[in-house]
């Protein structure tokens, strides 16, 4: 069960640091509703990943962000993110390789009942 958490939360990490990368500027309502979870379950995310330096907070004026600040990979986060690349890909391989073979293990459940 640890492995499926820590899975997830790699996904969860990898996909964040993603966006940051793409769109710095993304508020973090924006960031949530792209990923599909919680601004709060965001923000224990982003805060997981400053603690670690991957992902730092900087002023920019420019920003759409009334705060006026963007979230920016360090480069220790680059690394990772890289890294989590990998890994990520990897495992998304492996669970397209078992959905084809559920997918056509149905199809012949389905036509054997025809």
């Amino acid at each position: 069960m640890t492995s499926r958490r820590n899975d997830l939360q790699e996904d969860t990490n990898f996909r964040v640091m993603r966006l940051l990368q793409e769109n710095p500027d993304l508020t973090q309502r924006e960031l949530a509703e792209k990923l599909g979870v919680s601004v709060g379950g965001l923000n224990y995310c982003l805060k997981a990943l400053m603690e670690k330096g991957l992902v730092k907070m900087q002023n920019f004026t420019h920003s759409k962000n009334k705060f006026g600040y963007v979230y920016v990979l360090t480069p220790r986060g680059i690394a990772e993110k890289a890294k989590l690349t990998g890994a990520f890909l990897k495992r998304k391989l492996e669970e397209y390789e078992a959905l084809k073979i559920e997918i056509e293990s149905l199809k012949q459940n389905a036509e054997s009942q025809e």
